[in-house]
C-alpha cells in the first residue's frame, strides 16, 4: 500500500471504519513509514483536542428508549413472514428516521417556548425603574449609532411618532445567548420593546408568530435577515398595527408565507 493510498484512507482507518483487511494494510505501512506515522499521530492528536473542546450531547432517555421500542418493532417475530435482510434494515431506519423527527419537532417547539417565555421576561425587567433605556432619545440618528461598537450587527431603527408610536431609546439586552438590540417605543402609558438579531445566527430565532401571556402580547417575525420580537401590555390590535408600521417603514417587510 502506498503513502498516497494510506493517506486517503487514514482518517477512516482511525475512526474504525475500513474492513479488517484494509486496516492490517495501513497499521503494516504505517509502522514501516515515518512520514506516515507522524500524520497518523498528528489526527490523533488533533481528535483528541476536539474530543476535549466540544461538550458530548447524550440523546435524552425517552429518545433513546423509542429508538429501542422501533427497533424492536421492526425486528423479526417467530412465526411471522420475515423480511430480507435489507427490508428489515430499511424498516428499522424509517422508524428510527419518524422517531428523530418526531423529537426534533418537539425540541423546536420547547425551544420556540422557551425564547418566548424570555422576550417576556426581558420586557418586564425593562419596566423596572433605570432598566428601560440605555440610550434615552426619541432621535433615530441617535439611537442607531449608539449601538455602535457594543453589538456585532447594525439593528435597523425608525421613529413612528407621526403615527403616535415615538422612539423612546434603547438599550442592549441578552436573550438566546447573544447580546441583542432592544428598541424601546411608547404609546401613551404604555411601553413596547421591540428586540432585534441577526437571525439563524445560533442565538434560537425560532418561536411562534403571535403570543400572549399574562396580560402582555407577543409578536415575532423575520425580515432582512433579522428576527424581530415586539412585545407590549398593549391591546393586540395596537400591538399588531405597530409592527405593521416597523414593517412597512424600514425596519423590515413583513417575511413571506
Amino acid at each position: 500500500m502506498s503513502c498516497a493510498d494510506v493517506r486517503e484512507q487514514l482518517g477512516a482507518y482511525l475512526d474504525g471504519e475500513v474492513p479488517a483487511a484494509v486496516a492490517a494494510a495501513i497499521a503494516a505501512h504505517v509502522e514501516g513509514c515515518a512520514a506516515c506515522a507522524a500524520l497518523a499521530d498528528r489526527e490523533r492528536a488533533l481528535a483528541a483536542e476536539v474530543r476535549a473542546a466540544l461538550p458530548a450531547w447524550r440523546a435524552p432517555d425517552v429518545l433513546r428508549a423509542r429508538v429501542r421500542e422501533a427497533l424492536r418493532d421492526a425486528a423479526p417475530r417467530a412465526g411471522a413472514w420475515r423480511p430480507t435482510p435489507w427490508q428489515g434494515l430499511v424498516a428499522a431506519a424509517a422508524a428510527v428516521v419518524l422517531v428523530v423527527g418526531t423529537w426534533i419537532v418537539a425540541t423546536d417547539r420547547a425551544a420556540g417556548a422557551a425564547l418566548t417565555d424570555d422576550v417576556l421576561a426581558a420586557h418586564v425587567r425593562s419596566l423596572m425603574p433605570g432598566h428601560l433605556a440605555d440610550v434615552a432619545s426619541t432621535d433615530q440618528h441617535t439611537v442607531k449609532p449608539w449601538f455602535d461598537g457594543r453589538l456585532d450587527f447594525s439593528p435597523p431603527v425608525t421613529d413612528e411618532a407621526a403615527a403616535g408610536f415615538p422612539l423612546l431609546g434603547g438599550r442592549l439586552d441578552y436573550l438566546g445567548g447573544r447580546a441583542v438590540a432592544a428598541l424601546v417605543y411608547g404609546r401613551r402609558l404604555h411601553r413596547i420593546n421591540v428586540f432585534v438579531w441577526p437571525a439563524r445566527s445560533g442565538s434560537g430565532g425560532g418561536g411562534p408568530a403571535h403570543a400572549g401571556r399574562d396580560g402582555y402580547f407577543l409578536e415575532h417575525w423575520t425580515a432582512g435577515g433579522m428576527t424581530f420580537w415586539a412585545v407590549s401590555d398593549l391591546n393586540r390590535a395596537e400591538l399588531v398595527s405597530f409592527v405593521r408600521l416597523l414593517q412597512q417603514g424600514g425596519t423590515g417587510a413583513p417575511a413571506a408565507p
